[in-house]
């Protein structure tokens, strides 16, 4: 019998857990001369206070689809998740997105100040790089140069922080359905399409097996990020844990501003199809990640 999401996830979750606790230890590593004990505290702040764990969890689901589940894995996992707390902690800063509130906590700059948070999404990006790049990430130090490009591709200009400025740009001017496609895959989507991506060079998997997943993650990526903007729209803080109403108010373009929300779940539907249609050649054992294609696009919170 095929383990349920409701069970599945936050087992998942708690794998990732002392992954990511140990990699934030207050003990310096080898070329560290130490690690101040504020700056640890801010970014355990940021990391370890719950949230989905979504990306992680889909580098080890797609990972283990083709075989593989252990710790480098895991040590892989944790290096994206850096990344995506990273983005957050600038994500609520005042000159960004201006919020107070994070997974129903204070966020990094109201807990501490302005100036920590900042030094603390910093040293969490940097700390990616140095997690990736671990030794048991995998056995061949190719396909970990190859992971290490990647993530930088995702987060970089081109990729999350790119699509982060696209985003602060479109306040002030109407953007096209493309653009705002765009600058979507880009700030969202870019770090799911990682994370399925990645799953699957971990794992060895062929290469039009990587294709195929890199495709999934794109759909998913799209999917959460339509999911998130009718989030904004019907849903309130209490059940985000983080304020709604905000593009809006910010006059930021979405889908769901430029189509409207019965439109947007219609195109949800299809992208939940078209991922399940991808994964069907793997059988049984792509039920988990079907289910999680499910849950992206019908979450609540």
């Amino acid at each position: 019998m095929t383990e349920s999401l409701t069970l599945r996830l936050p087992r998942l979750g708690a794998r990732i857990e002392p992954v990511l606790e140990s990699l934030l230890a207050d003990a310096p590593l080898s070329q560290e001369n130490e690690r101040p004990p504020r700056l640890m505290a801010a970014m355990r702040h940021a990391v370890l206070a719950g949230g989905k764990r979504l990306r992680p969890i889909l580098v080890m689901e797609v990972a283990e689809l083709f075989g593989r589940q252990d710790d480098g894995v895991l040590t892989a996992a944790a290096a994206l998740e850096f990344i995506h707390c990273y983005s957050l902690v600038h994500d609520d800063l005042p000159a960004m997105d201006d919020d107070d509130l994070r997974r129903g906590r204070p966020t990094v700059h109201k807990a501490f100040d302005e100036a920590t948070a900042i030094l603390a999404g910093d040293a969490l990006l940097t700390l990616a790089f140095d997690a990736i790049t671990a030794d048991p990430v995998h056995e061949d130090p190719a396909v970990r140069l190859v992971l290490t490009r990647e993530l930088s591709r995702a987060a970089g200009i081109g990729g999350m922080a790119g699509g982060q400025m696209l985003d602060l740009e479109s306040e002030s001017r109407a953007r096209s359905e493309q653009e705002i496609r765009t600058l979507q895959a880009m700030k969202t989507g870019a770090l799911l399409r990682y994370a399925c991506r990645a799953g699957a060079l971990l794992a060895n998997a062929h290469e039009g097996d990587v294709d195929r997943l890199t495709r999934f993650g794109e759909i998913i990526g799209l999917a959460f990020q339509l999911a998130d903007d009718l989030l904004d729209v019907e849903a309130s803080a209490e059940t985000t844990g983080k304020a709604t109403g905000k593009d809006a108010a910010a006059g930021k373009a979405t889908l769901v501003g430029l189509h409207g929300v019965d439109a947007t779940r219609a195109e949800l539907a299809k992208l939940q199809a078209e991922a399940t249609a991808l994964l069907q050649p793997f059988g049984e054992k792509a039920k988990p990640l079907i289910e999680l294609a499910d849950f992206i696009s019908n979450r609540n919170h």
